[in-house]
């Protein structure tokens, strides 16, 4: 008999080895399993993994439509139809009960997009006075330099900095890395805070090639981050729901604006699929309409 721990402890290993997704990924499909395990357990008898059928992920996802939102519906239905595709793999069953529930059906939200105003005005607000201000300050510019997730910039190291070949290593999604142009004001920002900041930390033995690291002298943490561009997004006026997200948006939406080619922006913001970077091209269709008019060879109308 398969108990939910085991098949639960399972999982977590092949998400780590075979799947090699985050902490925070197999954390959160976790979650979702835990619900459906907690739901399952008020069933007389309890329900175990390998007695679960279409019918009571349905009555779950049924129940929790009044408090639940279609996008965590989605989310956990995603995670459901995972760890019952594992469970088929290793021949525990022989249907993944999940595979034929449809998703709820999701708005497509455009992301929030600074302009250059905008973020020049977030970092002119930084006090560099301050060691965290230094710090701050090159975290903001990279970000929106260079186009990165929260995680792949507290997990940046000293180690991933190529300057002299103008590069940064950037480890995202599934541990794939991917070599990032770094421009002349992150690299000048950097170096800024390994000289005057970082050099002064007493450092944690397991931060020694961490990039940027918190007051004690170890890795920042996502909620950190966050909280930067959100006090520097405040400070500069900013009436926009501002997060590191949104500087990696405008990065692409920029580079969109001023001529960059698609597959060239998908390479940098490390997409596995182009179907992902092509939401960038519903942001700005007054500008997509100037391309088409004037690259078009029947782009100039006239009556």
């Amino acid at each position: 008999m398969l108990d939910w721990n085991i098949a639960k402890n399972q999982f977590k290993i092949y998400l780590k080895l075979e799947k090699k997704l985050s902490d925070n990924s197999i954390e959160a499909y976790l979650n979702d399993i835990n619900k459906l395990e907690k739901y399952l357990s008020t069933y007389n008898p309890p329900v175990t993994p390998l007695d679960v059928n279409t019918g009571l992920l349905t009555d779950f996802l049924y129940q929790t439509a009044d408090f639940v939102s279609p996008h965590t519906q989605a989310r956990m239905l995603s995670g459901w139809r995972l760890f019952f595709k594992y469970l088929v793999l290793e021949n525990y069953l022989n249907e993944n009960p999940a595979s034929l529930i449809e998703s709820p059906k999701l708005p497509r939200k455009l992301p929030e997009v600074l302009n250059l105003n905008e973020i020049n005005r977030m970092i002119d607000t930084i006090d560099v006075s301050t060691p965290e201000g230094e710090r701050n300050r090159s975290i903001i510019e990279t970000l929106y330099s260079c186009g990165l997730r929260v995680s792949e910039l507290v997990n940046l190291h000293l180690s991933d900095l190529y300057f002299e070949e103008g590069f940064i290593k950037v480890t995202g999604k599934g541990n794939k890395q991917r070599l990032v142009p770094i421009n002349p004001t992150a690299r000048k920002y950097i170096e800024i805070y390994l000289k005057n900041t970082r050099a002064s930390l007493k450092i944690h033995k397991e931060a020694t090639d961490i990039l940027f690291l918190n007051r004690r002298g170890k890795k920042m943490s996502r909620v950190m981050i966050f909280h930067i561009v959100k006090q520097a997004a405040i400070k500069a006026g900013i009436n926009k729901k501002v997060s590191p997200h949104a500087l990696r948006h405008s990065f692409a939406t920029h580079l969109l604006e001023n001529g960059a080619n698609l597959r060239s922006i998908q390479l940098l913001l490390g997409h596995e699929s182009i179907l992902t970077t092509e939401i960038y091209l519903h942001l700005d269709r007054q500008h997509l309409q100037q391309t088409l008019q004037k690259y078009h060879p029947h782009g100039q109308f006239s009556d």
